[in-house]
């Protein structure tokens, strides 16, 4: 996906992987948050192995006709409410979009795949 914007001094292109590491740095702000998740528990564990880091790992941009779906994975911290989570990770995406890029979601979507334990 690479999103068009028009303004009085010319055409900016912003491809998906520049949208991908914007979320990444909001959703890493939001509170019980630990870190982005893979969709596939099996590629996570092969990923960890191989030390691989990708800088899209467990977000999914799709576009139809000028409309966007964001699908995010996290990982959260286990004991905090998951729903307070989502929510809060939710409004971060739609804000920070809206905000920087000036698109308005179709939806976004949030995936709990991991629950980690944080010793103290």
């Amino acid at each position: 996906m690479v999103v068009n914007t028009k303004t009085p001094y010319g055409n900016i292109k912003i491809n998906d992987d520049v949208i991908a590491e914007l979320i990444q740095y909001s959703i890493m702000e939001c509170y019980g948050v630990v870190g982005l998740a893979d969709r596939s528990l099996l590629r996570e564990d092969l990923e960890t192995m191989l030390k691989i880091k990708s800088p899209t790992r467990g977000i999914v941009i799709k576009s139809y006709k000028n409309q966007y779906d964001i699908d995010v994975y996290i990982a959260c911290v286990f004991g905090v409410k998951i729903s307070e989570i989502v929510s809060q990770v939710q409004k971060r995406i739609c804000y920070v979009i809206e905000k920087n890029l000036g698109i308005k979601l179709k939806s976004c979507n949030v995936y709990v795949q991991v629950l980690k334990e944080i010793n103290k």
